[in-house]
């Protein structure tokens, strides 16, 4: 009786831990309503003005290249790289030990035209805080960034994608817009680069929003092949923002495609 009920209890627990793995895969756990960007440029207001990238993503192909919990060591190999392909991307920043040590590569992603965004301070689950936590994780971020870069991040990403009434009351407060993804490589789980292009690759959809974590030994080797192969598919690359226009992002807003 104890092994059966021991086997009843493994499997209910697998099966948990497999419902969150694909909800997490999916863009977390989060049940709110999200808005996609082809819904926010549709929604936009005539007189909306969210700034164009190289294209207008109502007529052209376009696709979000997003790197996460950086900036790290292989920002500035990451950074030449997008340079030479003219590939803008939009980077969801850590605070402590990463935008505080490493100020001049957010000065760098900033000066070449990149999104600077939010990725909390401590990496900390936000679903997980109370209110005045949430806006510590996420505040103090925006305060580091703003004296690095003089301007504060428009957007956030949530730690595993992580949203709930309360991050979205406190992300709209700190003016920021939620991003989730569409694209994941799980490059956190593997250093086998061109395991991550070809999951992406195999992911990779209009309006798409790339996840990829320039914190992982495989990720930025990996980068050109996506770049090259997207290109060739008729992809045009562009930041989250560019992705939105003509809407402007909107505070508190999830956004997923």
């Amino acid at each position: 009786m104890v092994r059966k009920k021991s086997a009843v209890r493994r499997k209910a627990t697998a099966a948990v831990l497999a419902a969150a793995a694909l909800t997490l895969a999916l863009g977390g756990c989060s049940s709110m309503d999200t808005t996609s960007p082809k819904s926010a440029r549709e929604d936009a207001d005539s007189g909306a003005d969210g700034k164009f990238g190289s294209v207008d993503c109502r007529k052209a192909k376009c696709i979000a290249l997003t790197f996460d919990a950086g900036p790290a060591k292989d920002t500035p190999h990451l950074l030449d790289i997008l340079k030479k392909e003219k590939v803008p991307a939009t980077f969801f920043l850590l605070g402590k030990n990463h935008v505080l040590k490493y100020p001049d590569v957010v000065r760098r992603i900033a000066r070449e035209g990149h999104e600077v965004a939010n990725h909390t301070w401590t990496h900390q689950v936000l679903t997980d805080l109370d209110a005045d936590e949430i806006r510590d994780e996420l505040g103090r971020t925006q305060d580091a960034i703003e004296k690095i870069t003089g301007r504060k991040p428009v957007l956030m990403r949530p730690p595993q994608g992580r949203v709930d009434d309360e991050v979205t009351k406190v992300s709209k407060e700190l003016g920021l817009s939620q991003v989730l993804w569409s694209v994941t490589a799980k490059d956190y789980k593997t250093t086998d680069s061109e395991l991550i292009k070809k999951r992406v690759l195999d992911q990779a959809d209009q309006d798409g929003i790339i996840l990829l974590h320039d914190i992982y030994a495989g990720t930025v080797p990996a980068v050109p092949g996506i770049i090259a192969e997207l290109k060739k598919r008729g992809y045009t690359f562009v930041t989250v923002p560019q992705l939105l226009a003509p809407a402007v992002p909107k505070p508190g807003e999830v956004y997923r495609p």
